[in-house]
């Protein structure tokens, strides 16, 4: 936030020095009326006007107390009844919205048709932001979320509609002060011995100033509500309702539309609600405040209303005006965290909402719109990502409609190859280098094609992703957000002791009863680079020790359970397999190619080496399969004998074992004591293994 000149009301204190502004009076104006209080308040000789955003939205009008009190929380009956008896306002309003997106248009038109559009393109940019400023703040708001997202907008509609962040013309500061004392209930100088004459940020629901609280000498922002926007939200949320009904009945979308308004309205009204934003606000501090280099501001709730709202001043630039792509990927893992873990998520990340502050911390800002994210839905979604990923579209399909995008009644089948067909190009890239938004676009004609639905609950779930990828693209161009947070999925998939991602991981592992050793080995290299990504800078270079030792700790921690109890049943497989070889190279040699390992003793096998590559830090786990092919490909195949005897051959060597085994001494206490009780294990799986294998051959 930008300091600005502060006054000073009646006290001992000296006041903020800041540059002098050459059109304060020393006197309030004459047509103030006179104040519980007799201090002297300082104000711009501009404030007496009505300012141009309430005079040109034209949305005050008068309500009854009852219509007012009717308007604390979104109901679309109570709000539909209440117009319906001022049919004139109605229909102003409309003829206003009509007038004035057809005036723009028409100016589009002519360029076009003068063919001038190149030359008159920022012009037409500067006017639909005067435009949509006339048309009030439900239409700003709708631009706000539009300027994040750089890939999508033009950069100088970019630029234009990213003033309406936070500078819409304010309104008068009388009116402000005057609403902090009838909110709170005593004069303004004994709540605060400092406040500055004009809001140092002004948005479209409200306007800030900055002060300092007469009892702690805090300096705190003090968030005073626009008036009457909850009547102007009302009344414009009912005409998109209406609008959504219509194009609901012309059936050209899938998606209950009224259903997506009614829960972007719910969320707007709640955002007006000053008190229930510094209990969001109180609640996200709680949540998130502890992840490193994010800041939280405290909430004063003794000094907040339903239409003040008093927090810890916080001094910083906006986070899309530096570049720091650090403190980006801090904001995008922090906001996975909110969507993932908690389901607690600010749903109204735009760049206005974050600060880097001069220490280099990411402040989030803004707590009036969050979303809850129910437990079935974020493992839905982490599920998704996960099949996503690893090219499992069939399961994705189901993953859509457990999402509630698609109904249960959608063919499966041809839901999949549409899936295939869309996604294979993306995902042959590689993980890291998806785009979210370029997924969606993918996906648009499928969703038309399959009547997929937008739920209410994804709408503000999409959104907030968006946003959060385009402040990212602005920074830096090749940026993913989901490349980027892949690895806290995987390892979130890897640890959550949630039954539904517990049978997702199963399921993804073993594919027809086979074990998937490669995405086993994707997900744990994944899930690794949360040691340096999102909360850590990046470490330049990379031990292999290093790499062998993090995923041994993981492995033998509480967390690494359920992948460890897969890893000991593998490994005790791997080594059956192992024994029945090594006795078999004995038996048959020189015998002949016979052989008692059947297929699965050879996948086992295979399975084993791969196991052992992988946790000795080797980087030949493909050697054994090249080879084989190889020698295939100029010869006759392997036989089961010979190719098992290769996979031995390339099993590592007790040298080689040395680097795993020299960090042992150095995992934490509790993964020690794991890794001791693991031969025991392994022997009683291997015996039972051996059992059950006689009494088949003695039976069957």
């Amino acid at each position: 936030m930008i300091l600005e000149e502060m006054i000073l009301l009646p006290s001992s204190m000296p006041i903020f020095s800041f540059p002098a502004n050459p059109n304060l009076l020393i006197n309030p104006p004459p047509s103030w009326p006179s104040r519980r209080g007799t201090s002297a308040v300082v104000v711009s000789a501009a404030s007496r006007d009505v300012d141009s955003f309430t005079s040109k939205s034209g949305y005050l009008f008068s309500l009854s107390a009852d219509e007012a009190d009717s308007l604390s929380e979104y109901n679309f009956p109570r709000i539909d009844g209440m117009y319906k008896k001022k049919p004139l306002i109605l229909l102003r309003r409309l003829a206003q919205i009509g007038t004035t997106f057809g005036y723009w248009f028409g100016l589009r038109l002519a360029d076009e048709a003068l063919e001038r559009s190149e030359q008159m393109f920022k012009v037409r940019a500067a006017e639909l932001r005067k435009l949509l400023v006339e048309l009030g703040p439900a239409y700003v708001k709708i631009a706000q979320a539009v300027s994040s997202r750089p890939d999508l907008i033009p950069p100088i509609y970019l630029d234009e509609l990213s003033l309406l962040q936070d500078q819409i013309t304010p309104f008068s500061s009388e009116v402000a002060f005057n609403m902090i004392e009838d909110e709170l209930g005593l004069p303004i100088d004994e709540l605060f011995s400092e406040i500055s004459p004009e809001p140092v940020a002004a948005a479209s629901l409200g306007q800030v100033y900055q002060a300092r609280l007469r009892r702690s000498g805090k300096v705190v922002a003090v968030k005073v509500q626009r008036p009457g926007v909850r009547a102007a939200i009302a009344l414009d949320t009912l005409i998109l309702r209406y609008i959504a009904g219509l194009i609901k009945k012309a059936g050209r979308f899938n998606s209950d539309l009224e259903a997506v308004v009614d829960e972007w309205a719910t969320s707007l009204f709640k955002e007006m609600d000053y008190l229930n934003e510094a209990q969001n606000g109180i609640k996200f501090r709680k949540l998130y405040g502890g992840i490193k280099d994010v800041l939280v501001p405290k909430m004063y709730t003794e000094y907040s209303t339903s239409k003040v709202l008093v927090m810890e001043w916080v001094e910083g630039q906006k986070l899309n005006e530096v570049n720091d792509l650090y403190l980006v990927e801090v904001g995008v893992y922090c906001s996975f965290n909110q969507l993932l873990e908690y389901g607690f998520y600010h749903a109204d990340p735009h760049p206005g909402n974050f600060l880097r502050t001069y220490d280099g911390q990411l402040a989030y800002l803004d707590f009036g719109m969050m979303g809850d994210f129910r437990p079935e839905l974020r493992d839905g979604f982490m599920e998704a990502c996960l099949h996503l990923v690893n090219r499992d579209f069939k399961a994705l399909a189901k993953d859509f409609v457990t999402l509630g995008l698609l109904p249960p009644t959608a063919e499966k089948s041809a839901v999949t190859k549409a899936l295939t067909d869309v996604f294979q190009d993306a995902i042959s890239r590689g993980v890291r280098n998806i785009s979210f938004g370029d997924l969606l676009g993918d996906l648009g004609k499928t969703m038309y094609r399959f009547k997929f639905r937008i739920p209410p609950y994804f709408s503000l779930v999409i959104r907030s992703l968006a946003v959060l990828e385009g402040i990212a693209i602005g920074i830096s161009p090749n940026y993913k957000v989901l490349g980027s947070t892949y690895p806290w999925i995987a390892r979130k998939i890897l640890t959550d002791s949630s039954p539904q991602l517990k049978s997702s991981l199963q399921n993804l592992l073993y594919e027809e009863g086979v074990f998937r050793i490669d995405r086993l080995e994707s997900l744990l290299s994944e899930s690794l680079r949360t040691e340096t990504a999102l909360i850590q800078k990046p470490v330049v270079g990379t031990d292999s020790n290093i790499a062998m030792k993090q995923m041994l700790a993981f492995t033998f921690t509480e967390q690494g359970s359920f992948v460890r109890e897969i890893l000991l049943r593998e490994l005790a497989k791997g080594l059956d397999a192992f024994g029945l070889a090594t006795l078999d190279s004995f038996t048959f040699s020189g015998s002949g190619p016979s052989t008692s390992l059947t297929e699965e003793d050879m996948t086992n096998l295979r399975t084993f080496y791969r196991l052992i590559s992988l946790f000795s830090g080797m980087q030949k786990a493909e050697s054994v399969s090249r080879q084989v092919k190889a020698v295939s490909k100029y010869g006759e195949a392997l036989t089961p004998l010979d190719e098992a005897s290769l996979v031995m051959y390339q099993l590592p060597s007790a040298q080689e074992m040395l680097p795993i085994l020299s960090i042992l001494p150095e995992l934490p206490q509790e993964s020690q004591q794991r890794l001791l009780q693991l031969p025991g294990d392994l022997v009683g799986r291997l015996v039972s293994r051996a059992f059950a294998r006689t009494i088949r051959r003695m039976f069957l």
